[in-house]
């Protein structure tokens, strides 16, 4: 018989066990689905650690001996950040199930982005912390209503200028191009304005939690506007999704803005 497959659980306790003894590992804490209770059987885990600033090597080297002793890394994949101080890779495990990947943030002490608001990120979950200046901080409202009107305004533009190159390619027979600039141009914009209204400290969430965050007629009309079964069928909903965006972004103001934040 073959072994059972690892667990979420025995995941973090060997990664506890060998990274909370090392002095230079400050804090270690789970966010993603952990954080907003949502976690199912497909969930991943999203962890976070904050170092030393000059132990990001050795941290991840560490990270992946613990796992190594669970089970041999199947494949890793790193993802570069423009901003300094943050470093991320994620793991899958021979003997963990494909949908149990391990998403790990390893942050410097000094970079000032922790991803601890709970109001973005939900409750951490934090399995040690040896450091009092690792904390949730307050969410800066005020900072979050001048994103929130300079992205509304950059989206407006956006439309404004480049709607017609939708339309452009219909008419052009050029379905395959007209479909995929519906989804960035304007499906992607309608989801962020619609995320504005209705959940607007995940504006720039994209799709993610929609199904959660969202109203569920709000939703279901996503679905159908997303899922296109042919020529005929773009037309209308790059037509109706174009309509929506206009209704949402004349009811969206300051105003309005600031008070769905304030009421956050």
């Amino acid at each position: 018989m073959g072994k059972n497959p690892l667990t979420r659980a025995d995941i973090i306790k060997t990664l506890v066990d060998a990274l909370k003894p090392i002095d230079y590992v400050l804090a270690f804490w789970e966010g993603g689905a952990a954080a907003f209770n949502r976690v199912d059987e497909w969930s991943d885990i999203d962890l976070y650690l904050v170092v030393a600033d000059e132990k990001v090597d050795e941290t991840f080297l560490a990270v992946e001996e613990a796992l190594k002793s669970l089970s041999p890394i199947q494949q890793k994949h790193t993802v570069v950040h423009p901003e300094p101080g943050l470093f991320q890779a994620f793991y899958r495990l021979e003997d963990a199930n494909k949908f149990l990947l391990i998403d790990l943030a390893v942050m410097t002490l000094s970079n000032p982005d922790k991803f601890l608001e709970p109001e973005i990120h939900g409750e951490a979950m934090f399995y040690f912390n040896k450091s009092k200046e690792i904390k949730a901080p307050a969410l800066d409202k005020k900072a979050m209503i001048t994103k929130l009107v300079k992205r509304l305004e950059q989206l407006k533009a956006r439309f404004n200028m480049f709607n017609s190159f939708i339309q452009k390619e219909i008419n052009r027979g050029n379905h395959v191009e007209a479909i995929d600039l519906y989804h960035v141009l304007i499906l992607g914009a309608l989801v962020t304005v619609l995320r504005i209204k209705h959940s607007p400290v995940h504006y720039d969430f994209k799709t993610r939690y929609v199904h959660y965050e969202l109203p569920a007629e709000i939703t279901e009309k996503l679905k159908e506007l997303y899922f296109v079964a042919n020529e005929d069928e773009l037309q209308e909903k790059y037509d109706e999704a174009s309509k929506l965006f206009r209704k949402i972004t004349s009811e969206l103001t300051q105003a309005s803005i600031e008070k769905l934040v304030q009421s956050t």
